[in-house]
């Protein structure tokens, strides 16, 4: 496969929605490219999540503010232009890019603009992938926007995955990770043999069911900050919330076999650590989903919620592709609210058979290309 020259420009552009799925999916791509010896501006209207996901930045990365002003005359203009989940990138840049492109004058001076879409299963994800959009009115006109999907199957762009990622996983130390998490939260191992489980959601309605049965057995409760804390705070309903120490609310709690353990905001790397460590991982959006996938231990997805319900045929869609067994079907029906029925937690037997499940569908994905490994092969082909 022909690649393009390792120094290409690269300016990637993201509107943060809410939460922390756009920056978290454009950080990982663009700390990637910088890896690979390109040169990466990111562009995004809220750079705040990146003080804790990616304190220590990245060597070849430069956040800019989304409202900032065109690259000066001095500073080379964009080989690729990527617009993440559809965030149409400011006119003032691609005019600034297509008087660029005219004054070069030469020969694939045009950059290449990708359009990377959003993470599917759904059947349209294959059809609509590498298809080409042509832009037909203002300094642009007469360019090609392209579709990029990112996806589960051979004919999507795949998925992002460090090449040494699985190395790492390889090597990763869970009894350690275990250790130092009891001795920074202060607690003893009381409980050998605890199911440990990470959660990060959004408010499932099957939240109360899950910690009430997570009581009965001992579970060893990660929750992250933010959505998830503030949910899980509610069905315990203030509870033994509080230590009586100037309103500061705990690190951690006991409720019956349930250890609960708070935890703070971390960088991405940590964030992966945590899915390896756990035997059973709650992740919501896009990026935790990806990167469970890769952890290959149980996991259920909390999507997105729409308000036309269309995230239920993907939600279905991303299960056939799995190839779920029924009771981890059920189990996400209940998690996402598709039904009503009682949250069933499952047994050690059953947890076994959905971890078998996710690596399965972890081997079939390390035979694809990555994301990365996709977009610069596209990317020379295009230029």
């Amino acid at each position: 496969m022909n690649h393009p020259p390792p120094s290409l420009q690269w300016d990637v552009f993201c509107r943060v929605i809410d939460n922390f799925g756009d920056i978290g999916v454009c950080w990982r791509l663009v700390a990637q490219l910088a890896a690979l010896g390109h040169r990466v501006r990111l562009w995004v209207d809220d750079a705040s999540a990146l003080q804790w996901m990616a304190p220590e930045g990245c060597a070849g990365v430069e956040v800019r503010d989304w409202n900032a002003p065109p690259p000066g005359p001095r500073e080379p203009p964009p080989d690729v232009m990527v617009e993440a989940f559809g965030c149409d990138i400011a006119p003032e840049f691609i005019a600034y890019s297509a008087f660029q492109a005219s004054v070069r004058g030469q020969k694939h001076a045009q950059p290449v603009w990708i359009n990377l879409e959003y993470l599917s299963a759904e059947a349209y994800v294959e059809r609509t992938h590498r298809l080409p959009s042509p832009i037909l009115s203002g300094p642009a006109a007469g360019w090609t926007r392209w579709f990029f999907y990112p996806g589960f199957t051979p004919a999507t762009g795949g998925l992002l995955r460090e090449p040494d990622l699985m190395a790492r996983r390889e090597v990763f130390d869970r009894q350690a990770w275990r250790a130092a998490h009891w001795a920074a939260f202060g607690l003893a191992d009381d409980a050998p043999g605890a199911r440990w489980v990470s959660l990060f959601c959004y408010e499932p309605a099957a939240l109360p069911d899950l910690l009430q049965q997570c009581q009965a057995v001992p579970t060893e409760l990660l929750v992250t900050p933010g959505r998830p804390a503030a949910a899980v705070r509610a069905a315990l309903r203030g509870n033994d919330e509080n230590n009586g120490q100037n309103g500061l609310q705990r690190l951690s709690i006991k409720r019956g076999k349930l250890s609960i353990s708070y935890l703070p905001h971390c960088p991405q790397l940590a964030f992966d650590e945590m899915l390896w460590a756990c035997d059973f991982n709650a992740v919501r959006g896009e990026d935790s989903l990806v990167r469970a996938l890769w952890a290959g231990r149980a996991l259920v997805w909390h999507i997105y919620p729409q308000h036309d319900n269309a995230h239920h045929a993907k939600l279905h869609a991303f299960l056939d592709w799995l190839q779920a067994p029924a009771s981890l079907r059920q189990f996400h029906a209940t998690w996402n609210g598709l039904d009503t029925n009682p949250l069933q937690w499952p047994d050690d037997a059953t947890l076994t058979e959905w971890t078998l499940c996710i690596q399965g569908a972890r081997r079939r994905l390390l035979t694809q290309d990555s994301l990365v490994t996709q977009l610069l092969g596209f990317v020379a082909e295009k230029r």
